[in-house]
């Protein structure tokens, strides 16, 4: 089982495609984006002159009002109240076949192995835990044989596959690392659309709305606004003492 999980992990690797180069379209909608939040970040003491923010400011607000930014340029009549279908987009369409070949890499080998040890060797009993447990572990210790008066530390061969299958996720975080696609319990929880939930690069996202919500952080960032500057020289002098004097000769 262990080399089947150093396996599996080194064939979703090689599955995975490299990303996609944005377009440069793409690219300038998401810079223009950062840009904006980056100068409402600093707004509450910003390095920038007020004159040079408040046109910065403006300018930012004035091109998301009109799509400027937009890759696929302005909105045309009731298309920016139309939301995008992400099965049209190829990004979202690669992302999902991508994550449902993940998804069969990681099942069809477990049920492969689970089948065969059912088949082979259905009602084998394999070790004895040498510790005392209670009936409430008969049902997971004992899958597949049916035998009320067995001792509860009898572990058939089913359920001994299935504490492997979960016990051996330490092990493959120390051989593989992390961040492997051996671990068992993402086949438990991934789903093949699960890419389309994630936020990637290609991701499609309605920028429209996000640039309409932006104008309005603009314009309360533009009510916070401090210029770290202001009587900056007065600071100066004040801090190595030269504001008496400098003061005295004015």
């Amino acid at each position: 089982m262990i080399l089947v999980g150093v396996l599996r992990h080194y064939v979703v690797v090689l599955l995975q495609s490299m990303p996609k180069k944005l377009s440069r379209a793409a690219l300038r909608e998401q810079r223009a984006l950062a840009r904006s939040q980056i100068l409402r970040a600093t707004s509450a003491k910003s390095p920038v002159p007020p004159l040079y923010y408040k046109t910065i400011s403006q300018n930012l607000s004035e091109a998301f009002k009109a799509g400027t930014y937009l890759k696929d340029g302005p909105p045309k009549g009731d298309s920016a109240l139309s939301a995008s279908n992400p099965f049209s987009d190829p990004a979202a369409m690669d992302g999902m076949m991508a994550g449902m070949k993940t998804q069969m890499v990681m099942m069809v080998p477990q049920m492969v192995i689970m089948g065969w040890i059912n088949f082979f060797f259905q009602g084998f009993v394999l070790i004895k835990l040498p510790f005392p447990l209670t009936l409430g572990f008969k049902s997971m210790l004992q899958r597949g044989i049916e035998t009320p008066d067995m001792d509860v530390r009898w572990v058939s061969s089913l359920s001994w596959y299935f504490l492997n299958f979960f016990g051996l996720n330490g092990l493959y975080r120390l051989i593989l690392g992390g961040d492997n696609s051996a671990d068992s319990t993402r086949d438990m929880t991934m789903s093949p659309f699960a890419s389309m939930g994630t936020a990637q690069a290609g991701q499609p996202q309605d920028y429209g709305k996000l640039f309409k919500a932006e104008r309005d952080n603009l314009e309360f960032a533009e009510g916070l606004y401090a210029w770290a500057g202001e009587d900056m020289d007065s600071k100066i002098l004040g801090k190595y003492g030269k504001l008496a004097s400098a003061s005295r000769l004015l």
